[in-house]
Parts: C-alpha cells; structure tokens; sequence
C-alpha cells in the first residue's frame, strides 16, 4: 500500500507570482499538440493556421472545461462563490464540458477557413489524448477527484492523507493512462492510414466514452446535478452520447465508403 506523495501544487514563485503545476501541465498540453499537428501537417494547412486553430482550441477548452465543471459538478458552490469561476490555477476542469468548447471553437474556426468542420475533428483528435493524461496528471498533483476505497492488498492501492486513512484507487494515474496514453496510442496509428472523413474522430467519441466510463467505476461517486445522487456516476452519463455517437459514426462513414467503393 503506498501514502500519497504530498505534492505542493506550487511548482515555483517569482515574487507574489506562483506558478502551479496544474497550469504547467496545460501549457505542456499545448505544446504536445503543437508538436503532433506539425507531424500530422500533411494536410499543408500552414504555420499560420496551425498556430490560429490551436490557439482557438486552447480558449474552447478552457472556458468550455471550466464552465462545464461549474454546471455539471459543482452548480451549488459556485452559485454561492461566483468569484471563484475564474480561480482555473486552482483546478478544477470538466473534459466534457471542455470537449463542447473544443466543439464549438473548431466549427467557429472551420467556417473562417472554409473548411470541412468534421476535416478539422479528424485532424485534431489525435493530438488530444496526451493533453488529458497531463490534466490528469495535474489532478494527481492536486490531490483532487477522489477514487473509491481499494483492498488494502492491492500493490498501488494508496492513501490520500488529506481524504481519509482509507486506502483507495488512485484514481486519477487510471484516467491519465487510458483516456490519455492508451488512447493516444490507439488513435495515432488508427490515424496513419487514411480514413473516410469523419472515422477518426467517431474513433475518438467511442474510445473516450468507453474508457471513461471505465474508469468512473474506480472513482467516488460525485453528487451529481443539484445534490443529486446517482448509481451510474456523471461522467458516465455524459460519456454515453460519446458512445453512441462514436459508434454511428464509425457505422455512417463505414458504410458510406462502401457504397461509394460500389458505384
């Protein structure tokens, strides 16, 4: 059984400016992706409409994470410390509300370029995996989402100080190696052969989805929407129109290449 490695989640101070780890992990996030899009420039879109379209991407994820942890997870507490919306440095980021930003910013993007929105998908889906694993990272290094209470004989089993004397599962090194690493793995090479517009990302929906729901079952069941309480977590809820929509789309775009091979 291992203790929880306090971590101060202040990586370094210059004068009344601290600077945490969870914000270095999204600036590492961001340069990851910088250097995965330029691998994956096949498209020949440029130097400049890669810096503009990450950039964009970067501003969807962070109001969308955040505005999505505030209405999902933690309506009640806002409401009452509105203030504290804007505290991101202390964490506290939803993916799934981030992923509707990222949506919402790569169509914006795509109809300035003139471009085919699910072209765009296809193109950035691979490159956010290894982003997740750093947030989730972060997380760790926050002590923040709390997994469930573990058998004490389980090798990483880990005790979380500042939760309990509980041993539990930690948590958050899962979500980083199968939303993250795994993940990225699966889509990279899912990638590097060319696929029906619209594949990669339906592959994307699917092995998120799947792997989160996965990893909720190792996770404390949160409150939910106002105080409600549920058997299947919240982020399994929001992770089944993931799942659903992953699979029809890999079935659309399948069978429309078919067709198209028949003609």
């Amino acid at each position: 059984m291992l203790i929880y490695p306090h971590i101060d989640p202040i990586a370094f101070s210059i004068g009344k400016l601290s600077v945490r780890w969870y914000g270095i992990m999204y600036l590492l996030a961001y340069l990851f992706a910088w250097q995965l899009a330029r691998l994956r420039g096949r498209q020949n879109w440029g130097e400049e409409a890669l810096e503009s379209l990450l950039f964009t991407l970067f501003i969807g994820l962070i109001v969308g994470g955040r505005l999505g942890q505030v209405l999902f997870y933690m309506p009640d507490y806002y409401f009452a410390h509105p203030l504290e919306v804007f505290k991101i440095w202390k964490g506290g980021m939803s993916f799934h509300g981030g992923f509707l930003g990222i949506l919402f910013a790569t169509f914006f993007w795509a109809r300035m370029r003139g471009k085919h929105w699910l072209q765009v998908t296809d193109f950035i889906a691979p490159l956010a995996p290894l982003g997740l694993m750093l947030g989730r990272i972060g997380n760790f290094i926050n002590g923040e989402i709390v997994g469930r209470v573990a058998d004490p004989a389980l090798p990483w089993a880990m005790v979380f100080p500042h939760v309990d004397a509980l041993p539990r599962h930690p948590v958050q090194l899962y979500h980083a190696a199968l939303e993250g690493l795994t993940l990225f793995v699966i889509l990279w090479l899912y990638s590097r052969k060319p696929r029906p517009t619209g594949m990669v990302s339906g592959a994307f929906l699917l092995g998120y989805g799947l792997f989160r729901a996965a990893t909720e079952f190792f996770r404390e069941p949160d409150e939910g929407i106002f105080g409600f309480s549920y058997t299947v977590s919240m982020g399994q809820w929001l992770s089944i129109p993931m799942i659903l929509a992953g699979v029809w789309m890999l079935w659309y775009f399948f069978r429309e290449r078919k067709s198209g091979e028949k003609k």
